[in-house]
């Protein structure tokens, strides 16, 4: 039935519905109160339903009406939005792309703070953990988990990848547990937080006791809790329901303020990091440069 319904007439019956006046909503759409008039008449033709209940001068939406309105503003919204990335803006759109954890973790709040400071600039941030989506050439930055080297994106270091674990005051206190002091034996046998690892070089705590404890020989534990984010572990380990591996550079921000400590004297540097990714093969906007000279100065 779609296939005969001009698409035109969604337009002109949305407008109606907003304005609840044909002559208004032609105005709008710089056609013909009556031209109004006969698109709704065939929308209306077209689907066997009465969508206004006229009287007089004076317009309301039927139940059948109320439901189309409410289907047609949806779709009309999502497609002003997703042609936003095709207009130019005033002081140029910035497209930057970073993986869940990155972007929950330590890259939002930098943005808000360099979306206020350049009002004229337009932000749009891809989160994905697609390596494919983040490398694409379509961004103008990227923060890629890599071990230094890409063939399309010249590459800094923003963060070493320096694995330790972690946990809420509140829950060391209520196990009575000195976080300085306690060793890697005790941490195997307490709640520990895991993630599922959708990249190889991921490192979960079963790696991370493999490579830490070998003179020990502590026997990697399963763990208590297990997310299919990372950004689902930090989450519950703030929240006290155990110890999770953090990412010291990702977690800073829940290190300083005390929502998160470290737990035992282990740290497992893993050799890979996050690096800040420039295009090698297009021109960079001054606007993009901005923003990588501020990132790079957050670290």
């Amino acid at each position: 039935m779609l296939s005969h319904i001009p698409l035109e007439a969604f337009r002109v019956f949305d407008a109606a519905c907003r304005h609840m006046n044909f002559s208004r909503a032609g105005r709008e759409l710089n056609i013909t109160q009556a031209a109004v008039s006969r698109r709704i008449k065939g929308l209306e033709d077209h689907l066997g339903a009465a969508l206004f209940q006229r009287r007089g001068k004076n317009l309301a939406l039927t139940p059948k009406g109320e439901r189309l309105f409410q289907r047609v503003r949806a779709t009309l919204d999502y497609l002003e939005e997703s042609l936003e990335a095709f207009r130019p803006q005033t002081g140029g759109t910035i497209a930057i792309a970073a993986s869940g954890s990155v972007s929950h973790l330590w890259l939002g709040r930098r943005l808000q703070d360099f979306g206020n400071e350049n009002p004229q600039t337009s932000l749009r941030l891809l989160t994905s953990d697609t390596p494919s989506d983040l490398a694409s050439e379509n961004n103008d930055l990227v923060i890629l988990y890599s071990a230094g080297e890409h063939p399309r994106w010249d590459l800094t270091l923003l963060l070493p990848e320096v694995l330790s674990p972690v946990a809420a005051p509140a829950y060391l206190a209520s196990r009575g547990i000195d976080a300085a002091a306690v060793t890697i034996e005790e941490i195997a046998r307490l709640d520990l937080i895991d993630y599922e690892r959708f990249n190889a070089h991921w490192i979960s705590f079963r790696q991370w006791f493999d490579r830490l404890s070998a003179k020990q020989r502590v026997k990697p534990p399963a763990p208590r809790y297990s997310f299919s984010t990372y950004v689902m572990a930090i989450d519950a380990a703030v929240r006290g329901d155990g110890i999770a591996l953090g990412s010291l550079g990702l977690i800073d921000q829940q290190l300083r303020d005390g929502r998160l400590v470290q737990v035992g004297g282990e740290q497992l540097s893993t050799g890979y990091g996050y690096y800040l990714g420039l295009p090698r093969h297009k021109t960079v906007a001054p606007e993009v440069m901005r923003l990588y000279t501020a990132l790079i100065g957050q670290t």
